[in-house]
């Protein structure tokens, strides 16, 4: 029996109000959020197994579009279902044979041309958490259209030798409790990045922190835990300010 990578009951989430807007592109659904200004630069974000319809990954599109952002979550499950709080965990491997997180590239480009043609965007960068981080880390190998990337607790699938020449800028977010990733996992990737990785890269470990710590809406945060989320998005937030 595999351990539920989520520590709080995702079926229980408080609402959201969103304040963007669905849209269409070619075969693929989105949800965007833009600042009332024009800008060049765009975010895309890569949600985790709950999808895109989640509430906190949208809560986080609209927190990153708030820093002036064009941001977009594109339903990178291609209309499939995402992982629900009712499925069990023994099924989990067989799901995640059908939702790979780097069979992500066909998704990527389509909503690069989109961000391109339609919303003049010339500097863009992503963000993924849990299945979305580990998306994240093979497009930033695959990608140099991506400007920079975060990576929040993605696990870290395959131990190669390319896997760590990132393209561009990429920071690694995880959580000191998160009993999806070892310790001696982090510490591999450090080891590979200082030795092959060309470019700028982070490693940041918060203490205290499970899997998922960083996509909590204030209302479900827990007050031991505020800082640390609170200083992980504003790293994020950051290092996306740096490159693009």
């Amino acid at each position: 029996q595999m351990a539920d990578p989520f520590r709080y009951d995702a079926g229980e989430r408080s609402r959201y109000e969103c304040l963007g807007h669905e849209v269409q592109i070619e075969h693929i659904k989105a949800y965007v959020c833009a600042p009332s200004f024009f800008t060049d630069k765009a975010v895309i974000v890569i949600h985790d197994i709950f999808g895109w319809l989640f509430p906190d990954i949208r809560y986080i599109v609209d927190l990153i579009a708030g820093h002036g952002y064009v941001t977009i979550c594109p339903d990178f499950f291609k209309g499939t279902d995402p992982w629900k709080t009712t499925d069990h965990w023994a099924d989990f491997a067989d799901w995640m044979k059908d939702h790979d997180p780097t069979k992500v590239d066909k998704e990527a480009d389509v909503v690069l041309k989109y961000l391109k043609e339609q919303c003049g965007a010339k500097k863009i960068g992503i963000v993924g958490f849990s299945w979305g981080g580990m998306a994240v880390h093979h497009l930033m190998l695959k990608n140099p259209q991506l400007t920079a990337g975060v990576s929040l607790y993605g696990r870290i699938i395959r131990d190669s030798e390319e896997r760590y020449d990132l393209l561009n800028p990429t920071f690694f977010i995880f959580g000191e409790k998160d009993h999806t990733i070892s310790y001696d996992q982090i510490i591999l990737l450090e080891e590979k990045l200082k030795q092959y990785c060309k470019v700028a890269y982070k490693i940041k470990v918060y203490p205290g922190q499970v899997h998922g710590f960083a996509q909590l809406k204030p209302e479900d945060m827990k007050p031991d835990d505020k800082p640390y989320i609170e200083e992980a998005r504003k790293d994020m937030i950051d290092w996306v300010n740096m490159f693009i």
